[in-house]
């Protein structure tokens, strides 16, 4: 008899999910226990995971009711992190996308009102659409200086909450947010990958560069660090726009393409990015994207590249020369021997490395204040 398929998907599941990146990326170690035990029984991976969702709601309402704000605050992370992973699977076209997208951006934003200080919901016309993120900044921090951070093909900005808050812990703040193609800019911005411009997601960054510079309370300089696919974004974003003071690359590549030579079923996330109706010309836009030496030369700021040397979905040998061709005269490359893609399996190792590298490019004195 041939294998179930709810057992055939929960595996895929567990793949695309694996248990180091649901932990290190903002879900409990209770959820993601529960959340494996019950897709191995047969029950949907969304509609298990929205279950999970509910009840850290439900617990975070419960907290904040008694007045007890921190474990509200926790409780609120913890749902969102649920609704986030549970969403992954389901296309664009399936109703419980939205609704579950919804919910994670409305239980983060809960959380984030009861930070301090509070997160801001951060909207920016664009091309007729809106790019979307949330600002985080740190308390007691004079005018900080702002990096702004994202994902890739699955650009889920909220993922890199973790990331973010040992960024603000040094006195930074953090643009967490979602570019063309990605999350709520996708979802309910309207905004998509232009296949006939590789320079538009430059452009749409560079929105949050200026934002980020023009902002009252926060400094003139920033830093962007991308991971996976983000990671060719941010390295792109640094070639072109002279205002990018130091870049930081996890699990990135010089060419995005050499994902689909190994994996061409990936075309379908591809297609999503640009949103088109079928996905060759997705395709087709994608190899269009290389990092070319000559354009690699003219990354003139500090450069930190973060890999994986077992990495399958972008392969070393990619960033060793997205690294070796950079004109930045500050370029450091950081292998893992072991490290799995985007370095999920040192999650916190990596967000130190990071946290201190812009902390020192970007001027925060070892007291954690801006200069």
């Amino acid at each position: 008899m041939s294998e179930p398929l709810w057992r055939k998907a929960a595996a895929a599941h567990k793949r695309a999910m694996p248990w180091q990146r649901l932990i290190g990326n903002g879900m409990d170690h209770a959820d993601a226990t529960a959340l494996y035990t019950v897709v191995d029984t047969g029950t949907d991976w969304a509609d298990a995971a929205a279950a999970l969702g509910a009840d850290n709601t439900r617990r975070a309402r419960t907290a904040l009711a008694a007045g007890h704000r921190h474990s509200a605050l926790g409780w609120f992370r913890r749902a969102s992190a649920c609704y986030r992973f549970g969403q992954v699977p389901l296309p664009d076209s399936d109703p419980r996308k939205r609704a579950m997208y919804r919910q994670l951006i409305d239980t983060y934003g809960a959380a984030g009102a009861l930070a301090d200080p509070p997160l801001e919901h951060v909207a920016l016309p664009h091309r007729g659409g809106t790019l979307t993120a949330w600002l985080h900044r740190p308390a007691g921090v004079r005018r900080p200086p702002t990096v702004l951070l994202f994902g890739g093909f699955d650009g889920w900005r909220e993922e890199y909450d973790t990331a973010a808050r040992e960024l603000v812990r040094r006195g930074l703040a953090v643009l967490l947010l979602d570019g063309p193609g990605q999350g709520e800019t996708r979802l309910f911005g309207g905004l998509h990958m232009r296949p006939d411009d590789p320079d538009d997601v430059v452009a749409a960054l560079g929105r949050f560069v200026t934002y980020a510079r023009e902002h009252p309370l926060l400094g003139d300089r920033v830093g962007v660090w991308g991971n996976s696919f983000g990671g060719y974004l941010a390295a792109r974003t640094a070639a072109r726009d002279p205002r990018v003071d130091a870049v930081c690359v996890t699990g990135g590549t010089d060419r995005p393409a050499e994902l689909l030579d190994r994996y061409p079923r990936f075309a379908s996330k591809v297609q999503l990015l640009y949103g088109t109706r079928e996905p060759a010309p997705a395709v087709a836009a994608l190899r269009r994207l290389v990092l070319s030496p000559g354009l690699l030369s003219q990354l003139a700021c500090p450069l930190l590249v973060l890999h994986g040397t077992p990495d399958r979905v972008f392969l070393v040998d990619s960033a060793r020369r997205l690294h070796d061709h950079a004109g930045s005269a500050d370029r450091t490359l950081v292998e893992w021997p072991d490290g799995d893609h985007c370095l999920y399996n040192h999650t916190y190792e990596k967000h130190t490395l990071a946290g201190d590298w812009f902390a020192d490019r970007l001027g925060i004195p070892k007291n954690g204040t801006a200069a």
